[in-house]
Order: C-alpha cells, then sequence, then structure tokens
C-alpha cells in the first residue's frame, strides 16, 4: 500500500506541477524555453493571438510591403516586397551604379520566383552551388566523371518522391543510369516504384530511433543478419537492357573470414575501413540478390550507378527534424567522402519541426541545426550544400484550413540557417504557390497532396522536382553565360 500511495502522491503533484506552469505561461506570458511546450488545459482555455489583426488578414490577396526607411536604404540596392521574386529583388538595384547585390536572409522574401536557388554570402552576378555546377557542365561537354547527389529529407521524400523525378531529369539532361542507394530493407519498400525491392523478415535494423550505439549510415540505419538473411533489389529507373550498371555493397568493416553470397556465388570481403563500397557486379542485369550469414557484419545497403553521368541518392527517414544526423560518426563520414565523395548534399526536413498549429518560434531549431550542418560540410569538404526550406503545410482553425500561422518564422530561421553556415538556399513553399498553397493543392482536381494538409502525393512531387531541376538549370546557363563574357 505504502508503494502504490508514493506513486499516487508523485503523479498528483507532477500533474499539479505542470498545471500551474501551464496557467502561469497562459495568463501571465511568462517565457522559459525548457516549458515552452508545457500547456495542458490549452484546449480549455481562449488564448488571445498577440497579432490578431495580421492573423486574421494572413490570406487576403495582395503583397504587403516590407517597410523600410528610404534615408537608411538611399544608397542601397534592394527595395524588397515580401511576395516579390528575388529577380524582381534584383531589378530594383540602381541601373546607374550597377553595383552587385548580396541578398539578406533577414529579408527573404517568402514567395521566391518557383525556380531560384540563393546563396546569401554571393552576390546576385555569381553562381550558386559553383563547384556542383562545374562539374554537371563537364558532364555536358563530355566528360567522363561522375557527379553525386545525396538527397536527405524526411518523410517527404520518402519511397523516392521528389528525388526520383529530379533524377530522371538530371540524367536525360547530363548523362548517367541507375537508381543509386537503396538499403537493405525498408518500411515503404513497397511503396517505392524506382528501385523494386523485397527481404528476409529477420534482418536486424539499427538507426535513428533506437540506437546510440552503432555506426549509422547516412540513411540513418544499419543492418545486421540474424544468420541467415538476404534481400532482392531490381533497378527499375529504365527499361533499356543495353545499360550496363555497376552494382556496389556497401557496408562496415568486415573481419578476416566475412563473406556474402550474391546471386547464390560466395564472395569474401576484406576491407576493414568503417565504410566500404565493394563491386559486387558490373553487367546488364537489373536485378541482384544479396544474402548474409554474418551476425557481424554491418550492410548498409546497396547502390546501382552507371560508370559515369549523375548518380541522386535518396535517404529519406520519416518523423525526424535533420537534427538526427548529427549522431553519425565523423569519421565514417570521411571514410564515405572518400570512397563515395558526393558534388551536393540536399537537406530537406522542416515539417517534423512545425508539429503544433500555433509554434512561431523557430530560433532553437536553427541553434540546433548550425553545428549539424557544418559538420556534414567539414566531413564532406568538397560538396556543396543546398538547404530546402520546408513545403507548407496547413491546420485546422477556426476559420478552416489554412497554412500554420508559424510557417513563415520556420522558413526565415532556415534560411538564417544556409546564410550562416554558407549554404544554399531553395524555398519549397514557394515552389508550392506560397500562403494557403497546400490547401489549394489538397482539395484541387486533380490534386497534388494529400487530404493530411502535409505531405504532397506522387504528382505534387513530381512538379516540386520539376522546379529543382529549373533552378539548377538556372544555375548552368548563369555559369555558361559568365564563362562566355569572359566575366569572373
Amino acid at each position: 500500500m505504502n508503494a502504490n500511495k508514493r506513486v499516487f502522491q508523485f503523479i498528483f503533484f507532477s500533474l499539479l506541477l505542470y498545471l500551474v506552469f501551464s496557467y502561469i505561461n497562459i495568463a501571465y506570458r511568462k517565457k522559459w524555453e525548457p516549458f515552452d511546450r508545457i500547456n495542458l488545459i490549452s484546449d480549455v482555455i481562449v488564448k488571445p493571438r498577440e497579432n490578431d489583426a495580421l492573423h486574421q488578414n494572413r490570406y487576403t490577396s495582395g503583397s504587403k510591403k516590407v517597410k523600410q526607411n528610404n534615408d537608411e536604404k538611399k544608397n542601397d540596392s534592394l527595395t524588397m516586397h515580401s511576395n516579390a521574386s528575388i529577380d524582381e529583388a534584383f531589378m530594383t538595384a540602381s541601373d546607374s551604379s550597377k553595383e552587385k547585390v548580396i541578398v539578406s536572409a533577414e529579408a527573404l522574401p517568402l514567395n521566391l520566383n518557383q525556380s531560384d536557388i540563393i546563396s546569401f554570402n554571393i552576390d546576385s552576378e555569381s553562381v550558386a552551388l559553383s563547384r556542383f555546377i562545374k562539374k554537371l557542365i563537364a558532364l555536358k561537354n563530355g566528360k567522363k566523371t561522375k557527379v553525386r547527389i545525396a538527397y536527405l529529407g524526411d518523410s517527404m521524400i520518402e519511397g523516392d518522391l521528389l528525388s526520383q523525378t529530379l533524377r530522371s531529369l538530371l540524367q536525360q539532361a547530363y548523362g548517367g543510369s541507375g537508381v543509386g542507394f537503396v538499403p537493405i530493407a525498408s518500411q515503404v519498400a513497397q511503396f517505392r516504384r524506382t528501385a523494386i525491392a523485397s527481404s528476409s523478415a529477420n534482418w536486424r535494423d539499427f538507426n535513428f530511433k533506437n540506437t546510440k550505439k552503432q555506426d549509422l549510415f547516412i540513411s540513418g540505419h544499419v543492418f545486421f543478419s540474424s544468420g541467415n538473411d538476404w534481400v532482392k533489389i531490381k533497378d527499375n529507373t529504365s527499361k533499356d537492357t543495353s545499360i550496363v550498371l555497376g552494382k556496389y555493397l556497401l557496408h562496415g568493416p568486415a573481419t578476416d573470414s566475412a563473406s556474402v553470397v550474391v546471386n547464390k556465388k560466395t564472395m569474401m570481403l576484406e576491407r576493414t575501413s568503417l565504410f566500404n563500397r565493394t563491386l559486387v557486379a558490373h553487367n546488364k542485369d537489373k536485378s541482384i540478390v544479396v544474402s548474409s550469414a554474418d551476425r557481424k557484419l554491418p550492410l548498409f545497403g546497396l547502390s546501382f550507378e552507371s560508370d559515369q553521368g549523375v548518380i541522386v541518392d535518396n535517404f529519406s527517414f520519416r518523423g525526424i527534424s535533420g537534427l538526427e544526423l548529427g549522431k553519425i560518426n565523423a569519421d565514417l563520414l570521411k571514410e564515405i567522402n572518400e570512397q563515395n565523395p558526393y558534388d551536393l548534399i540536399i537537406f530537406q526536413y522542416g515539417v517534423n519541426v512545425l508539429y503544433k498549429p500555433d509554434d512561431t518560434n523557430f530560433t532553437w531549431y536553427k541553434r540546433a541545426a548550425i553545428p549539424v550542418v557544418k559538420k556534414m560540410k567539414a566531413c564532406f569538404s568538397k560538396a556543396d550544400v543546398l538547404i530546402v526550406g520546408t513545403g507548407d503545410r496547413a491546420f485546422r482553425y477556426p476559420e478552416g484550413y489554412q497554412s500554420a500561422v508559424g510557417i513563415e518564422a520556420l522558413i526565415k530561421e532556415q534560411a538564417a540557417l544556409a546564410k550562416q553556415t554558407d549554404c544554399a538556399f531553395f524555398s519549397l513553399y514557394a515552389a508550392m504557390g506560397g500562403k494557403n498553397s497546400m490547401v489549394n493543392w489538397a482539395t484541387q482536381n486533380p490534386s497534388l497532396a494529400n487530404k493530411d494538409y502535409v505531405h504532397p502525393n506522387a504528382l505534387g512531387a513530381k512538379l516540386l522536382a520539376k522546379h529543382l531541376f529549373e533552378a539548377i538549370n538556372k544555375q548552368v546557363k548563369k555559369s555558361e553565360n559568365t564563362n562566355l563574357n569572359g566575366t569572373d
């Protein structure tokens, strides 16, 4: 009885304490970050919004001008509107002085042109993602090389959504074949169409959600056999049977006796680095079967790729914010960079950061994300990095489904993150159409998004990928024109 009484008292006083903090937060507007999310009585207390007038007019038509002090801005080159495109912002620069403009993350127009990539720390005439763009141009001009892209994201890209269209468009324009990375096992394997995969049920999957001890791959997973496990994968990106693809097994350190069976043939694995890329087949076959009985051999997945051209690897992990990437062993990342170097790393996160309808403060996310992005940049020192701002997300308010009240605040923090880490920035929110685009996408016919008002569907993802592809091509054309004119 005494033990039960102590449990009851603990629960009672804990609940009482939470209620007190909830009341203080609402009644006195007290702010202390550890208790920002405590609000047990939000459903029974009607809170007046500090910016009710702004909230009521958020969705009216027309653009709102950003107020500026004309005296202070007389010699500046930008006069920006919140719905103006970045190209329009550049056009307001003084024609007589022809000064180069450096874009401000703080003054970022939220409805950019749907195919704009911005680099905040270079002027408007310079090329964003310049190293990556130069390699694309080299491919275009006939150089036999690989250009590799890591597309990292949450459920918005799972099943290869968005990245599959980007891959297809880039390979059509610049060459290359193959689906790239495919994990050993996936909860969306039946949903994905670019790779037809099946596997045994007993693989041990260590990942961002269930371990802190294992050396996880960029995908957030590492797999171990339970004693006799297999995976069968078919590259489904092309029907051309004449294409030769290399099939690479991506794995961790192998012991002296480590082996796998590839298409019924035993293959010894002798590499002992934290990351290893072993060629297990190089032919016209679309499918491969790999089995392992080694309980200690860490396996990440397989990669299907041509000998040259663009390779796009999809690394989706449902329900994360991107901060989890900070858990990956830096030495493992450096090994990946040595054997499997990336030219462009894309970060697309945010929908799992904005998970409460009234959240408007995301400075905490930017602070936490800065060291993660810097770590990735340090480990992949030759890669350009593109931060993709979150797409629109809608919640049900008293007025009905509308864009989240904090969506623009989050995008500004993501833009500031890009600026402070010297990365380029692309806005999915702008690509979707800005405010209330998610509601429009979900309700139009044919629809472009699911009725959860969070996820674009296959048609919507395809459209977004086209905008991103067009944005990359803009930078290619800018670089080509710059070289043609003989300017830096």
